[in-house]
C-alpha cells in the first residue's frame, strides 16, 4: 500500500517543504508585521454608497460566480442579456481590490514581491491576506460589493458592436462550481441547487455558455490553439495524501476562460483608447517551430515552414479527434515548444507582439486582482482613466514591473511544480522499479525530463536513451524519489 496509516502526516510535511521552497525562490511565505497592522485597520469592504462610491447600481441583475469547488477568493461575476436586433450584452464584474489596497503600502509591497498567489499541494500562499482576498475584496455569495464592470455588446455573429468599462455595485446571487455546473450543462447531473432560487438564472447561464462558445469559435477561426493539459490536484484523507487527481477541461471552465479572454481584451483596448500605458500578456511566435513541425509530421500532418497559428490549430483539432486520451500529452509538448508567456509594457501607440496561442493582439491580465499583481496594476490604471487622472505609474516603472512579474510568476510556477513533485514522490515511495509510459517534456543542458500520466507528474531521466526531443514517447522505470527536494528519477526502459 502506498500510504500506510502509520506514516507521519503528509500535509504538514508538504507545508514545510512549500514554505522552504518559497523562500528559496525569493517569494515571501508570510506577511510582514507592517502588513498585518495595515490589515487590522481595514474594518470593512469598500463603501457602496456615499462620496466616492460606485456610480451604477447593478445589484438586481442575476450575477453569479463560477469557480473551483473550493475557491473562496472570488474575483469575477458574470451575467448576460438578450437585446433587440439579435444582439446580446455580456457583463463581467471584477472585484474592486484597488479601493482597499493602495500602492506603496505594506500590503501592496507583499503583493508586489510575490506578484501572484501560489497554489501548492501543501498550502495556498495568497497574494493578499484572506481577510481581503476571501472576504472584503471578494465578490462573495450574498454580498454587495464594488466592482469594475466590463460591458461587451455583440451582434448576431458574436462580433463586438461596442464595449465599455465602468464602476458599479454588484451582488452575487449564486456561488457556482465548475464541476457541478459542467455536469448540468452536459446533461449528466441535475441543476446545481444554487441556481433555482434566482429567477431566470438557468436560462442566463445557458445564454452565457452560447456566447462563450461563439467567442471561442471566432478565436479559433483566427488561429487560437485548442490546447488541453492535465493539472494534478492533491487528494487528502485527513492529513494523509491519497492521490493526485487529474483536473481537465470542462464546459464551465471554458465558459469562464472565454469570457475572461474577451474581458481582458476590452481592458487593453480601453487603456489604449485613453492613451494610457498598459501591461500586456504576450506569447511570442514560437522559436522551436521546427520541432512542432516534426511533431505534426510524425502524426501524418505537414505544417508550413514558418509559424502559422491557423495551420497548427487545424492539426491540433484533428489530433484531438483521432486520439483524445493522448491529446493532453501532445498539448503539453506544443506548450513547451511555444515558450513561456511574459508581461511587457505597451505605451500609447505601441504594438506588442500579441498572444500567439490565443490569436489575440490586445490582451492584458485584468480579471483576477485578488490573485495576480499585474491585474491589480491594470485595475489601478483603469480606475485612473475612468476618473480622468494621470496614470499612477511612470513608463519606466511599468517596464520594470513587467519584467519583475514575469520573473516572479516563473518562480511561483517552479515552487508549485517542486511541491507537486514532492507530493508525487510521497505517492511513489513504495513503487521503485515499476514501469511507466511517459513523454519527453523538456530537453536542456541539465538533462531530460519526462512526464508519466498516473500520477500526473514529471521526473528526470537518468542515464542515456539516445537523442531525445520534446514530444518523444518512451517507457521508463522508477529509480528513486526524494520527497524533501521534489526529485523523481526515472531510467530508460525501452
Amino acid at each position: 500500500m502506498n500510504n500506510p496509516p502509520s506514516r507521519s502526516p503528509d500535509r504538514a510535511r508538504l507545508q514545510r517543504i512549500a514554505r522552504r521552497v518559497m523562500a528559496e525562490r525569493g517569494l515571501a511565505p508570510e506577511f510582514s508585521p507592517a502588513a498585518v497592522a495595515e490589515l487590522a485597520a481595514i474594518r470593512g469592504p469598500a463603501p457602496t454608497t456615499g462620496p466616492g462610491a460606485a456610480v451604477r447600481d447593478l445589484r438586481a441583475l442575476p450575477w453569479c460566480s463560477i469557480d473551483n469547488d473550493d475557491s473562496r477568493d472570488l474575483d469575477q461575476l458574470s451575467v448576460a442579456e438578450e437585446l433587440p436586433g439579435d444582439m446580446t450584452r455580456m457583463l463581467v464584474a471584477v472585484a474592486d481590490v484597488a479601493s482597499l489596497v493602495a500602492p506603496r503600502t505594506a500590503l501592496d509591497e507583499h503583493a508586489r514581491q510575490n506578484t501572484t498567489s501560489v497554489y501548492t499541494a501543501g498550502q495556498i500562499f495568497p497574494m493578499l491576506p484572506e481577510k481581503l482576498s476571501t472576504n472584503l475584496t471578494s465578490l462573495n455569495d450574498g454580498a454587495d460589493r464594488r466592482a469594475l464592470v466590463v460591458e461587451m455588446v455583440f451582434d448576431d455573429d458574436c462580433l463586438p458592436v461596442k464595449s465599455d468599462i465602468y464602476e458599479a455595485v454588484v451582488h452575487n446571487h449564486a456561488k457556482l462550481a465548475y464541476n457541478s455546473l459542467a455536469a448540468w450543462f452536459d446533461g449528466t447531473a441535475p441543476m446545481p441547487p444554487a441556481i433555482a432560487p434566482v429567477k431566470g438564472l438557468d436560462e442566463n447561464l445557458r445564454l452565457q455558455l452560447r456566447i462563450a462558445l461563439r467567442l471561442k469559435s471566432l478565436r479559433h477561426t483566427r488561429g487560437a490553439l485548442d490546447l488541453e493539459t492535465i493539472q494534478a490536484r492533491p487528494v487528502f484523507e485527513g492529513e494523509v495524501l491519497r492521490d493526485l487527481a487529474a483536473d481537465g477541461k470542462n464546459p464551465a471552465k471554458e465558459l469562464i476562460e472565454d469570457l475572461m479572454i474577451a474581458a481582458n481584451g476590452i481592458a487593453a483596448q480601453f487603456l489604449a483608447a485613453h492613451k494610457f500605458p498598459s501591461l500586456r500578456r504576450v506569447v511570442r511566435t514560437p522559436t522551436h517551430w521546427d520541432r512542432i513541425v516534426e511533431l505534426a509530421a510524425a502524426r501524418g500532418t505537414e505544417l508550413p515552414r514558418e509559424p502559422d497559428a491557423a495551420a497548427l490549430e487545424k492539426f491540433l483539432v484533428a489530433a484531438k479527434a483521432a486520439d483524445p486520451l493522448r491529446f493532453p500529452d501532445l498539448s503539453l509538448s506544443v506548450i513547451k515548444l511555444m515558450g513561456a508567456g511574459e508581461y511587457v509594457l505597451e505605451v500609447p501607440g505601441g504594438h506588442s507582439p500579441g498572444h500567439f496561442g490565443l490569436a489575440v493582439r490586445d490582451y492584458s491580465h485584468s480579471t483576477a486582482p485578488n490573485r495576480r499583481y499585474p491585474d491589480l496594476i491594470t485595475q489601478r490604471l483603469l480606475k485612473a482613466a475612468l476618473a480622468g487622472r494621470p496614470p499612477p505609474y511612470a513608463n519606466d516603472e511599468l517596464a520594470a514591473l513587467a519584467r519583475h512579474c514575469t520573473e516572479q510568476e516563473d518562480a511561483a510556477k517552479k515552487v508549485e511544480r517542486t511541491v507537486g513533485k514532492s507530493a508525487a514522490a510521497l505517492l511513489l515511495a513504495g513503487r521503485m522499479g515499476e514501469l511507466f509510459d511517459s513523454i519527453v517534456t523538456g530537453v536542456t543542458d541539465q538533462g531530460v525530463w519526462v512526464r508519466v500520466s498516473r500520477p500526473p507528474v514529471e521526473g528526470k531521466l537518468v542515464g542515456g536513451a539516445g537523442r531525445l526531443r520534446v514530444g518523444d514517447s518512451l517507457r521508463v522505470k522508477l529509480l528513486r524519489t526524494d520527497v524533501e527536494r521534489g526529485f523523481i528519477d526515472f531510467a530508460y526502459a525501452g
